[in-house]
């Protein structure tokens, strides 16, 4: 999760998403008082779950880091073959929008001949 989370697509779309969140809160003060008790519900069941999941991870240790390992393989592998990812969001639209007009007016030009 870590991994992901620190590819510049993953970070830079979350980054956006925070800042529509925010200003969306900031906003509205209706939404912003159904969040405040979302927020403060997710935090009670986080804590509360914390404890009683903390045993059972130490037990689970040992697969989830073989499964971590491998995933991390994956994503190397998935991150040579799609070079968007480790891209800012605003760069990999950039270039998808660039890679598109390209193919676009190379179709338009095939036509028109």
């Amino acid at each position: 999760v870590k991994e992901v989370a620190s590819l510049s697509l993953v970070s830079s779309a979350c980054d956006v998403l925070s800042a529509a969140y925010t200003s969306t809160k900031e906003s509205h003060p209706c939404v912003r008082s159904v969040c405040a008790a979302a927020e403060e519900g997710v935090q009670s069941v986080a804590e509360a779950m914390a404890s009683c999941v903390q045993p059972l991870l130490a037990t689970l240790e040992p697969p989830v880091a073989a499964v971590s390992e491998y995933a991390s393989k994956g994503l190397d592998k998935l991150g040579e073959k799609l070079p968007l990812l480790p891209k800012p969001l605003e760069q990999a639209l950039s270039d998808t929008k660039e890679l598109l007009s390209s193919r676009v007016a190379g179709v338009k030009e095939a036509v028109s001949s």
